[in-house]
């Protein structure tokens, strides 16, 4: 019985320190990584939005000869899940602003998380017959805001106006 107790094999405690060490140091390679590529993944979620409404937009003006806000275009988001706050202007139905001398906001909150501070929203052209929609929101709930808009002739969609996601 004592020669069987010699003959079995195990791992020292050093070696099992280096298989945790080794491990360990993996993990922090790679979760900062995969919580970099979730975050972009979120990101799409911006630009698929921001295309609907530009699409939206667009159908609307071809009807009425001016843009407006979320609710007289039609557009809704499909599910309570999103994590960006939607802004556009509003329009009377001359097409003008709602209230002179500002900006009137029509808002779409975030479904899941913090409603992200407020944004500019401005209109494209200086006549007031463009539109601009802006998605904010905070992906990683650090001081900087992930923010995207998209305007009447499609200008940077692809490009965010301040990017949450590093790397």
């Amino acid at each position: 019985m004592l020669k069987s107790l010699r003959d079995q094999r195990g791992f020292t405690l050093i070696e099992l320190m280096i298989v945790v060490a080794i491990i360990g140091i993996l993990a922090a390679i790679a979760i900062p990584n995969f919580l970099r590529y979730q975050a972009q993944a979120r990101q799409a979620e911006a630009k698929s939005n921001l295309s609907g409404i530009f699409v939206a937009q667009t159908a609307f003006f071809g009807e009425n000869s001016r843009f407006s806000g979320f609710q007289e275009i039609g557009f809704q988001l499909a599910g309570s899940t999103n994590r960006y706050t939607y802004r556009t202007q509003t329009t009377t139905v001359a097409g003008g602003v709602v209230t002179a001398g500002t900006i009137a906001t029509d808002t779409i909150n975030a479904g899941i998380g913090t409603v992200a501070a407020d944004n500019t929203v401005v209109p494209a052209a200086s006549s007031g017959m463009g539109f601009t929609a802006t998605a904010t929101a905070n992906l990683d709930n650090d001081p900087t805001i992930d923010q995207w808009h998209v305007n009447d002739l499609k200008q940077n969609l692809q490009t965010p106006d301040t990017n949450d996601v590093t790397g």
